[in-house]
């Protein structure tokens, strides 16, 4: 079944999760490979079988080949450590799952496939395109979209579980799109967080080099002051041949000068640290 077809088949299914980003209110029917709200807005699907909800293209720095880089290394395993403890929390039948940022897609289809719920339903949105085009090319039953989270094109109370794996956080938006009884988990870096990569990049008095999340954490505790987090620490090998990857895949080498990565290119580590925590909380 052609890309394209299949999503017509879930928007058919799923129509319920989603609203007009023009006027806010529900789609009403699909039409052709499409969908149209009550008034009239339609919004087609791409032949790759995505929607774009954005009203115009965003350029971002997560460009193919970095997003491409960081598929082979979380394929690898970098994020399995915390994701199995997102498996873990998340319920033991089918859900109707959200994933905030999305990229490329490789978490999201992990997490799928390894719950084994033919009842999931999951949607990953990205604002970045080329990130939500890699998608497509995964093998999976997720829906892919191009949209913001600012204003998140679907209905109130459209899902069970929100998982947000670095990326920033509209918690009015997130509110209104969980259902009751529902959860959000959040991962956010900890200063250790790909440190030996930090090291080799910046100098010691490099405001870089160090990295806190305490802002982060607690906002979210603002918000969710019966929150849970759970601080998750491991080592992944890195093998010669994952090294140059594991430098593309992160933002943390942009604005270093050229001359500093040639050299940190001839400095293959054995390791990376994976240190996170995990804030989750019920609706």
């Amino acid at each position: 079944m052609k890309k394209i077809d299949r999503s017509t088949a879930f928007l058919q299914d799923q129509l319920d999760l989603f609203r007009c980003p023009v006027c806010q209110l529900p789609y009403s029917e699909v039409v052709g490979h499409g969908i149209k709200c009550s008034n009239g807005h339609e919004l087609d699907l791409s032949k790759k079988g995505t929607l774009f909800f954005l009203n115009h293209d965003v350029s971002s720095e997560y460009d193919a080949s970095m997003l491409s880089a960081r598929r082979r290394i979380l394929t690898a395993g970098l994020f399995d450590g915390f994701l199995e403890e997102i498996i873990h929390r998340m319920p033991k039948t089918g859900a109707r799952i959200l994933d905030i940022g999305s990229g490329e897609g490789t978490p999201l289809v992990k997490v799928l496939n390894e719950r084994h719920q033919s009842d999931d339903v999951a949607v990953g949105f990205d604002i970045s395109k080329p990130g939500i085009n890699l998608a497509t090319q995964l093998e999976s039953n997720a829906f892919w979209c191009v949209a913001d989270l600012a204003r998140l094109p679907f209905n109130d109370q459209s899902f069970d579980t929100i998982i947000d794996i670095f990326s920033p956080s509209a918690y009015s938006e997130f509110n209104r799109v969980l259902a009751g009884g529902g959860q959000l988990l959040k991962v956010v870096p900890n200063s250790n967080y790909l440190i030996e990569l930090r090291q080799l990049l910046y100098d010691k008095e490099s405001k870089h080099r160090s990295y806190s999340n305490d802002n982060v954490v607690d906002l979210f505790m603002q918000h969710y002051p019966n929150a849970d987090a759970k601080r998750i620490v491991y080592q992944m090998p890195i093998l010669p041949a994952q090294f140059a990857d594991l430098l593309s895949m992160t933002p943390l080498s942009w604005g270093v000068d050229e001359s500093r990565l040639d050299v940190v290119r001839e400095m293959p580590i054995n390791e990376i640290t994976v240190d996170v925590t995990l804030l989750s909380v019920e609706a």
